[in-house]
């Protein structure tokens, strides 16, 4: 029997939630002398790969030490997504007024209440991920305990030895924990367990403005902490466009959230419940007091505790080291999602898993090569940004000539009508053509936007095809249609609009 792992509140919620993702009473089986895969983490990479490979006949067996689901389930994406979703619901209770509707005063906060939704939420969801449905609807054999390669073939774990022809790593990442004194004897929360709270933190510290740290800090501002985000960098999200940076900065001012930029933590000190955070900023020293510290200043690998040695796999700090069709250094094993790749997203987790079911089984129909995966992501701040493909930035250093489309939302009816008109459709393509080769698409819907960017780079759909797809009006989404009206009007040359013009005289 596999150790039951420590879950907080033990209320009705995540009682079910165990039940699922790791049942007390599961006894794991007798292996079979030899699987076509055996898949080390049951996150999304893992079940994707478990999922698809049983789904066409394979012999799989599926190790989770901790919660099947991973992140994305446990402590990411759904509980995260559902505390930020009550943000929202206050903040545009606030608003109200606004559009005339008049929310009499003392509107409040039960946040007990919201973070028992969270927990409810991520128990309801829990079933799709459950140890049962893969054993009984897909005939995974679930294994639940610590995994480690003794050899190049085999895997143990509970001192049972699983021999396979394929072998897919997928144990994911954890929170970096940044060595700064003081720090660990204050006490802080990550990710991993900050959606164990019943008690709302009147003053909160985040470290890191990074998604996580921005996602949670607006969301706790909204619901009535006093937050104040700590940024090492000049702006917010390091990676994203400046003008999308800038605009989530208004948002928190609004929102109430204290920034520091250009700002270092150099110690903690605790005086009875309060944690002092020593910073400099600017060349400036500053003591800021906080009652709860949340760090989100990147991911880990998880590499520790595999023996991957013993199987011959090289791995360094940036984790299990790939090449292009995902493969280890040893051909019989492949690495999927957080643990090899840069890019730390729950769907690029989903689509490396398809890409290595391909390559380990059917590499004779063609081998799918990482690199070639086109990924949109979003940050799930308010307003929302996302993007695809390539930055200005990213752009220039390749040799890539750009031209770039820019919609404002102030400019786009239906954003003007729900009051949600901060930010912007931003395109970008090759010079000389119509080929899309990036987009940046700051809006409140902003993640349901950049799919149909993400699917015309796919299609090799060019922007001025965009201008013909009729979109249904009103929406935030004719932005995109628009910025394909701005890429047409610059196919009509001097030339041509002289010729227009005569013409159009002429039929006077």
């Amino acid at each position: 029997m596999s150790v039951l792992p420590e879950v907080t509140p033990r209320d009705e919620h995540n009682v079910k939630l165990l039940a699922n993702v790791h049942p007390a009473d599961w006894v794991n089986p007798e292996p079979l002398e030899r699987y076509n895969l055996v898949v080390v983490g049951a996150g999304t990479a893992g079940l994707v790969s478990a999922a698809g490979a049983a789904g066409m006949g394979a012999r799989v067996a599926l190790v989770e030490r901790h919660l099947m689901g991973g992140d994305c389930l446990n402590v990411g994406c759904v509980p995260s997504k559902t505390l930020i979703r009550a943000g929202r619901a206050l903040a545009d209770v606030r608003r109200a007024g606004d559009f005339g509707v008049r929310v009499p005063d003392g509107t409040r906060v039960d946040f007990a209440a919201v973070m028992e939704r969270v927990r409810r939420v991520r128990a309801d969801i829990s079933p799709h991920d459950s140890a049962r449905r893969f054993r009984d609807e897909y005939g995974v054999d679930i294994f639940l305990g610590d995994g480690r390669f003794v050899g190049a073939d085999t895997v143990e774990v509970g001192g049972k030895r699983l021999r396979f022809e394929r072998a897919v790593i997928a144990t994911g990442a954890r929170a970096v924990v940044p060595s700064i004194p003081g720090l660990a004897e204050a006490g802080f929360f990550t990710n991993e367990t900050i959606f164990n709270l019943t008690d709302q933190p009147a003053r909160l510290a985040v470290l890191g403005g990074g998604p996580i740290g921005c996602e949670l800090a607006q969301t706790f501002a909204r619901l009535g902490s006093r937050v104040t985000i700590i940024e090492k960098g000049d702006h917010f999200l390091p990676r994203e466009d400046a003008d999308a940076a800038a605009i989530l900065l208004t948002a928190f001012e609004r929102d109430g959230v204290e920034t520091r930029l250009d700002a270092t933590l150099e110690r903690v000190e605790t005086k009875a419940a309060v944690k002092e955070l020593h910073l400099a900023a600017g060349g400036r020293q500053e003591t800021l007091e906080a009652d709860a510290i949340l760090v989100g200043v990147g991911r880990a690998p998880n590499v520790e505790g595999l023996d991957l040695e013993a199987a011959g796999v090289r791995f360094g700090r940036s984790g299990v080291e790939v090449d292009d069709f995902l493969r280890t250094s040893n051909p019989r094993i492949y690495a999927a999602g957080d643990v090899c790749s840069a890019y730390k997203f729950t769907h690029a987790a989903d689509f490396m898993a398809r890409a290595v079911i391909q390559n380990a089984f059917f590499g004779f129909a063609g081998r799918k090569r990482a690199s070639r995966l086109t990924i949109p992501w979003c940050t799930y701040t308010d307003p929302e940004i996302a993007h695809v493909g390539l930055y200005e930035r990213e752009a220039a250093a390749k040799g890539v000539e750009i031209t770039t489309f820019v919609v404002e939302m102030a400019d786009v009816d239906r954003a003007i009508a729900e009051g949600e008109d901060e930010g912007f459709v931003k395109i970008h393509v090759k010079r000389g053509s119509d080929e899309i080769v990036g987009a940046t698409i700051v809006a409140r819907h902003a993640g349901e936007m950049i799919s149909e960017l993400t699917t015309a780079m796919i299609g090799k759909v060019g922007l001025g095809t965009l201008a013909s797809v009729i979109h249904p009006y009103p929406t935030q989404a004719e932005a995109i249609r628009k910025a394909g009206d701005l890429f047409n009007r610059t196919r009509l040359t001097a030339g041509r609009a002289k010729l227009l013009k005569r013409y159009f005289e002429w039929r006077r």
